[in-house]
């Protein structure tokens, strides 16, 4: 009867289903030509990149290689962490796969999403076991992203004469950072707090819809203490370890951009580490918007330009931002595809709804 109600309360597909997917994608491909065969070729010479590419040795392009890889395996360790009863061998299938589809498809994010819930289904996890960790895996790496931007300009700020701007947009992100994670151990605390919560969103959220003419959301407060009730046990025991996996993921993304620039010949004195951190944070805070698979050209643009803006050399910044993409946005696609296959064919995981192993992290009303 349930089902029955829900499908009929999804309204019906229309025949222009397809118009946003094809404008999206339309619109990802002309911002992808736009930048590679437009900006890059006014930025510098194609021939300069590849020059300063070829330049390398065999060595540093190995050392940057497992670097990349060891990139791969962090995503793993997220996984594993927020996912009690996951192994790392269904998390490197799961987290590369998804990733591929979100690096090649206009709003990948949400496929790779959908999919993520069908493998982890299909390996006996229940839909809330795998929301608990989504989410709270999605809640650790947006703190990451705010406070990478917050780390840089506060360091940025201690560097030489700190000026009055830096100084000021340093003291708000680290404003900001506390209130979200104050709001976060608010909403954990108990179960009244986290139906204030919920009830404070609510409001907001529809004295914004009022004015857009939206009928009101209903329900956050029941969705948040269902959050908080599903979460609260996962996160007292493995914050520590949610903390530090995310925080090794993004800063070996972040080492791997470090490393090329080096090895391609931009010099420390020319933009030094805090500058590339600084470019680098404000860059990942851009793939919070949709706009293309991955961030793809926009990520590219933001990287060079901050960097050349920052001190250096055209050639040698977009051969080291190019190389840096080739490593954690292209590789990944192919080795996704493989994972994607090898799901497909396997069937040794494969396990009834809701028999996946459970540990003393997963209650049973989970």
């Amino acid at each position: 009867m349930a089902t029955n109600a829900a499908v009929a309360a999804v309204p019906p597909r229309t025949g222009r289903g397809w118009v946003r997917p094809v404008l999206s994608g339309l619109v990802s491909l002309a911002l992808v030509i736009g930048i590679f065969w437009f900006f890059i070729p006014q930025f510098t010479s194609l021939s300069a990149v590849w020059s300063a590419i070829r330049s390398m040795t065999w060595l540093e392009m190995a050392t940057l290689a497992l670097l990349a890889t060891w990139n791969l395996v962090t995503y793993w360790l997220v996984m594993v962490t927020v996912t009690p009863g996951l192994s790392y061998r269904q998390a490197a299938v799961a987290t590369e796969t998804s990733t591929a589809i979100s690096n090649t498809i206009p709003g990948g994010g949400a496929i790779g999403l959908a999919l993520t819930y069908s493998m982890l289904g299909s390996w006996g996890f229940s839909r809330s076991r795998t929301s608990v960790s989504l989410v709270v895996a999605g809640l650790w790496n947006n703190f990451a992203k705010l406070g990478m931007p917050v780390l840089a300009l506060s360091l940025l700020a201690l560097q030489g004469k700190p000026s009055g701007g830096r100084i000021v947009a340093a003291g708000l992100g680290v404003t900001a950072l506390i209130v979200a994670i104050v709001l976060l151990g608010m909403l954990l605390s108990s179960e009244a707090a986290a139906t204030r919560l919920g009830l404070a969103a609510a409001a907001a959220v529809n004295r914004v819809r009022r004015v857009l003419h939206r009928t009101p959301v209903q329900g956050w407060e029941k969705a948040t203490v269902k959050f908080r009730q599903r979460t609260a046990l996962l996160v007292r025991a493995r914050w520590l370890w949610i903390t530090l996996t995310t925080l090794i993921s993004h800063l070996s993304l972040y080492l791997v951009l470090l490393l090329a620039l080096r090895h391609i010949g931009v010099s420390e004195r020319e933009v030094s580490w805090i500058e590339v951190l600084a470019v680098f944070a404000f860059a990942r805070l851009l793939t919070a918007i949709p706009i293309t698979p991955g961030g793809l050209g926009i990520v590219e643009v933001a990287l060079i330009t901050g960097l050349a803006a920052a001190g250096g050399p055209r050639a040698q910044v977009a051969a080291a931002v190019l190389l840096f993409r080739v490593l954690t946005y292209v590789a990944p696609i192919p080795f996704g595809l493989a994972t994607y296959l090898f799901y497909k064919r396997n069937r040794s995981w494969r396990r009834a709804p809701g028999q996946a192993p459970r540990t003393e992290l997963v209650p049973e009303s989970a």
